[in-house]
């Protein structure tokens, strides 16, 4: 696969990445259900055979336990070793319920226990998870302590996810940010009008996550399974899985796999091409929860939409606005 540069970093990094936030399993405010762990590296394995050189994690995912997932798939992983990116800055209660931290104490016991769990002696990018709340200083005493991460060596490059300009000009003026994770697809397109212009502008790396909203864009979901989405799934309540907007988001789902029967893909991998086609995006996460699954979503990054067809989306959303 080809790789792009990853933001001011020396990571050379494929276009699509494995995203181990449904791999983390139950237990947890925004859990996936349940989820075999044998099924979650036969995924990572699998995704790493087809040329993919990144996983994405967070210490909060699973409270810890995607990280041991991810670290058990690389132990038993005999090939080249993909590059390991993980967060910092949400912490757990006894009851899965999350809160934000980001004081420089507890980020430092976070990336000994990302490092423990992963099995590896450096973590190659580190990222605060989520920001705090508007004009806190905690922004600026976390981005601090990660850059202090860095120059001890625990951590190779730094970078923050969910930021909006202003909070990333504040990180800025501290330490170069390597990267911004930002929920992106065609059902959140918010990035478009301010984040991805500066992080272009600025030479900021960008890695969306959710490419296909979720699942939702995948060509598997149907206003069946949605309803029957376990209790411990957060998408159960997210109104894009529901009504009104869920009829909608399956009619551009339909519109998608139009254009994917023409190149033998999937909708998820359209959905997926279709973030990558923005010149500020280097990479997309892209989950699977088992191998049959990678299979179908990790070439995606290989597609190349033409202009007819990117106009072809814009135009059914321009039919369908209210």
């Amino acid at each position: 696969m080809q790789t792009k540069q990853l933001g001011n970093s020396n990571l050379q990094i494929t276009a699509v990445g494995y995203g181990a936030w449904a791999i983390g399993g139950s237990g947890w405010q925004f859990a996936w259900g349940a989820q075999n762990d044998e099924d979650s590296i036969a995924a990572i394995h699998r995704a790493m055979e087809m040329g993919i050189n990144w996983i994405d994690t967070a210490a909060i995912y699973g409270v810890g336990h995607s990280e041991e997932v991810v670290g058990r798939a690389l132990n038993s992983w005999s090939g080249a070793k993909p590059y390991v990116f993980t967060k910092c800055g949400l912490i757990a209660d006894a009851k899965g319920n999350v809160t934000k931290n980001l004081d420089a104490a507890s980020i430092r016991r976070e990336v000994e226990a990302s490092l423990r769990r992963l099995g590896v002696d450096v973590i190659d990018l580190y990222q605060i998870h989520w920001p705090p709340d508007p004009d806190s200083p905690k922004l600026e005493e976390g981005w601090s302590t990660l850059a202090d991460l860095k120059r001890e060596g625990k951590v190779r490059w730094i970078g923050v996810s969910n930021f909006d300009v202003k909070q990333l000009r504040r990180a800025k003026a501290i330490a170069p940010v390597t990267s911004l994770q930002p929920p992106y697809s065609l059902v959140h397109r918010d990035v478009e009008e301010d984040i991805l212009p500066y992080c272009l502008r600025e030479g900021i790396g960008v890695i969306v996550y959710s490419p296909m909203a979720s699942g939702l864009l995948t060509g598997a979901m149907t206003a069946e399974r949605a309803a029957k989405l376990p209790k411990d799934d957060w998408r159960k309540s997210d109104p894009e899985f529901n009504e009104p907007r869920l009829s909608r988001n399956l009619a551009l789902v339909e519109r998608l796999r139009e254009i994917a029967k023409r190149h033998g893909r999937s909708p998820g991998e359209i959905a997926i091409a279709w973030t990558l086609r923005n010149p500020a995006v280097t990479g997309a996460i892209v989950g699977a929860r088992n191998a049959r699954q990678a299979e179908g979503v990790m070439r995606a990054g290989e597609l190349r939409l033409s202009d007819k067809e990117v106009n072809e989306i814009e135009e059914w959303f321009e039919e369908t606005a209210a």
